[in-house]
């Protein structure tokens, strides 16, 4: 990997100017700065843009203030204010450890990074975030935004996602971290990943980097970083059951591991199914009889790793066999003219909405 013409110390002055002049100081987690408010946004900023963290951030916050709130709260509510915002596991890790912490820590955060890596959710990068940002500890991280501004500025034309070249990039983001305001230079290489450094278009003439940045001295900016080619996402196909009886739609909970675990979502048959399947599925897993069947459009929802194509159909019951009916998992019957007061996957929460007579305030969470 090739070096720059820059000490570690030229590095943090030129980087920590910058951020002085044009960082980012005004988002909701960098007032009233606690470890508790740092850790919430930490994982909440995992795989997810700041701009679609925000409202979520805010609205967790006034639900769950302190840390000893989420974790007295139960599960469930947990994941509703999670909902839309994807990667779920992160709403369960933040239960689970907010516990672990009452229990374990005297529901004070901890300060050490082992301890902290200690806690579900939280890796290397994470805690070395956390330490730097609450604590202003010297430590350091290698979080999406900073692989990008180090592989440029160093000319990385590795994949990325090797474990040498990974094992480098922790190197140099080591020998950069520095021992002083170290909280600004933490927050500092993020913002310059973010607002300039961006994996598309890169605002080059802005950065403070220019004439140093190797990849832009060889003209392979928007070439690097080098990630390992991924195959085209495959598509799979699944049926939507929207069962209906009046104004009230059921809805079962999914289990903990897997897709959407934890939310609250509709029943599906895996492909798209012709009536006869559908009413089969009805019969033998709900016990119950369909009086009507409506196709409604399709559409589809992309996660990180496949296509789902999602065939609604809208089943009517009757009031009859709404009270007979059974299910193996937990189950409710959300009526359409209430607020949404579970957590459900967004493509579950677009359908509800196409309804008629839903309460269209539903996606906003009260």
């Amino acid at each position: 990997m090739k070096a720059l013409p820059l000490t570690a110390s030229q590095f943090q002055k030129r980087l920590l100017a910058w951020f002085d002049l044009h960082g980012r100081k005004h988002l909701p987690w960098q007032h009233n700065k606690t470890p508790y408010r740092v850790w919430i946004s930490e994982i909440m900023l995992q795989q997810t843009q700041v701009a679609t963290v925000i409202p979520y951030y805010e609205r967790f916050m006034k639900q769950f203030p302190t840390l000893a709130s989420l974790a007295k709260a139960h599960e469930d509510e947990v994941m509703r204010h999670f909902a839309g915002l994807g990667y779920y596991s992160r709403a369960r890790n933040l239960h689970r450890a907010a516990r672990i912490i009452v229990e374990h820590h005297q529901g004070e955060f901890p300060h050490e990074i082992e301890d902290m890596k200690a806690l579900p959710g939280i890796g290397q990068s994470t805690a070395g975030a956390i330490a730097a940002i609450a604590f202003n500890q010297s430590t350091t991280i290698l979080d999406g935004n900073v692989k990008r501004v180090l592989s440029r500025l160093h000319y990385v034309t590795e994949a990325i996602t090797d474990k040498k070249i990974e094992q480098e990039l922790w190197a140099i983001a080591k020998y950069y971290t520095p021992n002083k305001r170290t909280a600004d230079y933490t927050q500092a290489m993020m913002d310059l990943g973010a607002t300039l450094c961006t994996p598309k278009k890169p605002s080059c003439d802005h950065c403070p980097f220019v004439t140093n940045c190797l990849s832009y001295k060889h003209q392979a900016v928007n070439e690097i970083p080098v990630k390992k080619i991924v195959a085209q996402l495959p598509v799979k196909q699944s049926t939507f059951l929207i069962i209906k009886q009046n104004q009230l739609v059921f809805l079962y909970k999914r289990p903990a591991k897997g897709i959407w675990g934890g939310l609250f979502s509709l029943p599906e048959i895996e492909g798209l199914q012709d009536q006869r399947n559908i009413q089969k599925f009805c019969k033998n897993n709900l016990q119950i009889l369909p009086k009507t069947l409506q196709t409604l459009s399709p559409f589809r929802h992309t996660f990180t790793h496949f296509h789902l194509d999602i065939y609604p159909v809208l089943i009517e019951i009757t009031e009859k066999s709404q009270q007979k009916i059974t299910a193996s998992l937990p189950y409710l019957w959300y009526n359409l003219r209430e607020n949404l007061m579970v957590g459900c996957p967004k493509p579950v929460q677009i359908l509800l909405k196409r309804l008629p007579h839903a309460n269209h305030s539903l996606l906003q969470i009260k």
